[in-house]
């Protein structure tokens, strides 16, 4: 099943329609299975892999920094295992704005994750990131550390941080998902 791209923004949903088409004109056809995510989502997919210390600190860091809906939703998530996906706590992924999308490559019906495997001499992910970046995209497969092959974003920077406090992004994530 396809990720619903009607929940992104609308400038970035024209941007991915015309990443896929670009991808797909090249031979490889990449499927969204991710859009738009919700903070809890987020929480559980951040709280993978880490240990209680970290996530303690995080949840407190979120308090010291006025994001209480931030602190009360990495808690709520609750204890998650399984390997790292993401760097971004939740309210900090642009996932929760509508501006990020996660694909995977299709081949022969099947989806394909690896972005070493060669089909017809070329790589899915490999041929995202290029696609992407001409056309002014961040794609996850491009970072130096932490590479995520399948995510492409609307914007350059890391995270909400950059143009907002940690304050104006709870109060953003509270207003659009509820407490």
């Amino acid at each position: 099943m396809a990720a619903d791209l009607t929940v992104l923004t609308p400038k970035f949903k024209t941007q991915v329609l015309k990443l896929l088409a670009n991808c797909k004109a090249r031979g490889c056809e990449m499927r969204p299975y991710m859009s738009l995510r919700t903070p809890l989502e987020q929480a559980r997919l951040w709280r993978q892999s880490r240990a209680i210390e970290a996530i303690n600190a995080k949840i407190a860091e979120f308090r010291a920094g006025g994001a209480p809906y931030l602190a009360q939703t990495l808690q709520k998530a609750g204890p998650q295992n399984g390997d790292p996906v993401t760097n971004a706590a939740p309210g900090l992924s642009w996932h929760q704005w509508g501006e990020a999308v996660d694909c995977f490559w299709v081949v022969d019906g099947a989806a394909v994750w690896s972005a070493k495997q060669l089909v017809n001499g070329q790589n899915g992910y490999q041929v995202m990131v290029a696609e992407a970046q001409k056309l002014g995209l961040t794609p996850g497969g491009g970072w130096a550390s932490f590479k995520d092959w399948p995510h492409v974003q609307l914007r350059p920077d890391a995270s909400p941080l950059k143009t907002m406090s940690l304050a104006q992004v709870d109060s953003e994530m509270k207003q659009r998902f509820g407490g």
